[in-house]
């Protein structure tokens, strides 16, 4: 069995070269994607090996890169989009939202426009407003885009490769703070399904739920909780549109309690939704309200700010805690 160890970074790096190796028609573009590397080298040794054809550096111009991959797409390739930091792909709104989720559905299903669209979000590196930020809601909301977010390296290599043979667009959100935890990547089997969430661990008393950067943290939410007898299963949602409600439906009816937790502010996030739709469906099951916790509904601070910001140990543990006590 083809097991490495790789951190993140890594993972994507090799993904990519997969893809690029196994479709002439896969193309990669954006930013500093080739000579460079990408801003944090997970494009790194691409062009060198595939040529400035298929590792293409772009203009500084987020619009007419996706604009670009829309036109390419249409003619049969699918192009993986790098935006270099989250708060950058505001520029290429305009045509994510109405020309490339329209395309398929305008056209009943005739056209497909499998473009990827990866973007290095969250905060925890010490970054400003811009480079830190959690956009997955905006994205998410839009009918006809899948977007997606790997929490570990074997997460990342084998659901970037299941992104770009998707026939419709896909938002790839990668936790830029993760890029350096290493992990095991079996190259050689895909470990589910590119919507279905995972149980990262499992738990009687309460249900974690996460994903992307937020996964990591939960897990030593749950290890600190066990060692004051509370039994927390942390489920990775992997997928934010579609959501896998029937798994963590499964994991609520058992523990009983939700928290659900992600580092984008709490207000209009990701979490209310899946607050919404679990109680919906567990009402007669659940013990507590479902727990939310998150970013604070203020722009991203500044960086000797941020870890009063962003979701850490302490908050999870803290509506653990709420939620049990119901």
């Amino acid at each position: 069995m083809a097991v490495q160890k790789l951190p993140l970074a890594k993972a994507l790096n090799e993904s990519l070269r997969k893809a690029l190796e196994n479709d002439p028609k896969v193309v990669v573009m954006g930013l500093d994607v080739g000579k460079l590397g990408g801003v944090f080298r997970i494009t790194d040794g691409l062009q060198k090996d595939f040529g400035e054809h298929r590792v293409v550096d772009t203009p500084l111009a987020e619009s007419g890169i996706v604009g670009t991959a829309i036109g390419l797409a249409l003619r049969g390739y699918r192009p993986v989009v790098e935006i270099q930091f989250d708060g950058f792909v505001f520029p290429a709104y305009d045509q994510i939202v109405t020309q490339l989720a329209k395309m398929r559905a305008r056209s009943l299903g005739t056209v497909k426009v499998p473009v990827v669209i990866r973007i290095p979000y969250g905060g925890g590196i010490g970054a400003v407003e811009h480079h830190s930020e959690s956009p997955e809601a905006l994205f998410a909301h839009v009918a006809g885009l899948k977007v997606v977010t790997p929490a570990t390296p074997s997460d990342g290599y084998w659901m970037l490769q299941q992104a770009i043979q998707s026939d419709d667009p896909v938002i790839f959100f990668e936790p830029k703070r993760r890029y350096w935890d290493k992990g095991e990547v079996d190259t050689e089997a895909i470990p589910g399904e590119l919507h279905k969430a995972r149980v990262a661990r499992e738990g009687t008393d309460l249900t974690l739920l996460a994903y992307g950067p937020m996964v990591k943290t939960c897990l030593e939410a749950a290890a600190a909780a066990a060692e004051e007898g509370k039994s927390v299963e942390v489920v990775d949602l992997r997928s934010i549109s579609p959501i896998d409600f029937d798994t963590i439906q499964a994991s609520v009816e058992k523990t009983r309690r939700l928290v659900v937790v992600h580092e984008a502010p709490v207000f209009f996030g990701s979490g209310a939704e899946i607050a919404a739709r679990i109680t919906e469906r567990c009402f007669y099951h659940l013990e507590a309200p479902v727990l939310r916790v998150g970013g604070y509904h203020a722009p991203y601070p500044p960086a000797r700010l941020e870890e009063e910001y962003l979701p850490g140990l302490d908050r999870v543990l803290d509506s653990v805690d709420r939620a049990l006590a119901y």
